[in-house]
């Protein structure tokens, strides 16, 4: 699998674990940078890596700054980018089981190359489920073309008649 690999300065010490992680699994990293642990600004990186999965250069991407926030705030304004800032192995798993998470962000200030490896390993083992999960992940891919997602003829939202019309520029109204 081709994965992209963007990383700031404060993410920059956990890059050669999760590089060769990547590597050692058989994986094709694209990486785009930082090259050191001199000051970046992590949107440029975030952008460039995300960027490869939102446009169907890189089916998944690994990111790390400070916390993992930033990165994973920049890679979710991108088109078809599910990012998830993972904490542990359970919630990286969790993402790619519901969520088709396609961009994992990882906190270099506070996991170390043990833990960074074992959610990556996680992320990538699982696969997602569909079902009830594929409609919710549509709904995601709806707001992200500006419009207000549906809710499931069983949900208690559509049961009490609520309507959505638009996102944004356009009005929205919900009756009830």
């Amino acid at each position: 699998m081709r994965i992209a690999a963007g990383f700031d300065h404060a993410g920059y010490p956990l890059k050669r674990a999760i590089v060769a992680a990547l590597e050692e699994a058989g994986h094709e990293v694209v990486d785009c940078g930082t090259d050191s642990d001199e000051s970046v600004d992590y949107p440029v990186h975030a952008a460039a890596a995300a960027g490869l999965v939102s446009v169907g250069q890189a089916e998944m991407a690994v990111l790390a700054c400070g916390s993992g926030t930033g990165v994973s705030i920049v890679a979710n304004k991108l088109d078809g980018v599910r990012a998830v800032n993972a904490h542990n192995a359970e919630e990286a798993e969790m993402a790619r089981r519901h969520n088709d998470a396609n961009v994992l962000a990882l906190a270099g200030r506070t996991l170390d190359d043990g833990q960074a490896r074992e959610i990556i390993r996680s992320f990538l083992a699982a696969e997602f489920e569909g079902g009830r999960h594929k409609r919710r992940v549509d709904q995601i891919a709806r707001i992200e073309n500006g419009e207000a997602p549906k809710p499931a003829a069983d949900s208690p939202a559509s049961a009490e008649g609520a309507k959505h019309e638009t996102l944004g520029g356009g009005e929205a109204a919900t009756t009830v």
